[in-house]
């Protein structure tokens, strides 16, 4: 199964938005990876929210670039909120508990 997964930087005030099949193993990369080029100048990374998205990779890509096309803070906190009900092409998200 492949995940999106949205992880937070308090130190930078950043959100990162990525997909993987391994979540817990993602993060503790983008925390000690010293090859992360972008995460790393901003570490802890806490993991915020994570959808399971597909057996398919294509899948969770297309999820993701749609997530970073709309170059969104504001959806991006909506999808971490345990409340927001993902609708039009974030439907096919489900929450994972992080």
């Amino acid at each position: 199964m492949f995940y999106l997964y949205i992880i937070y930087s308090e130190r930078a005030d950043k959100y990162y938005v990525g997909h993987t099949n391994n979540v817990k193993r993602r993060v503790e990369e983008h925390n000690s990876n010293p090859r992360m080029t972008f995460t790393h100048k901003f570490r802890p990374w806490f993991l915020m929210a994570s959808f399971a998205i597909s057996e398919n990779r294509g899948d969770a890509v297309k999820v993701e670039k749609y997530i970073k096309r709309q170059k969104s803070r504001r959806l991006i906190e909506r999808l971490i909120d345990i409340d927001f009900i993902p609708i039009g092409n974030l439907r096919s998200l489900v929450r994972v508990l992080p």
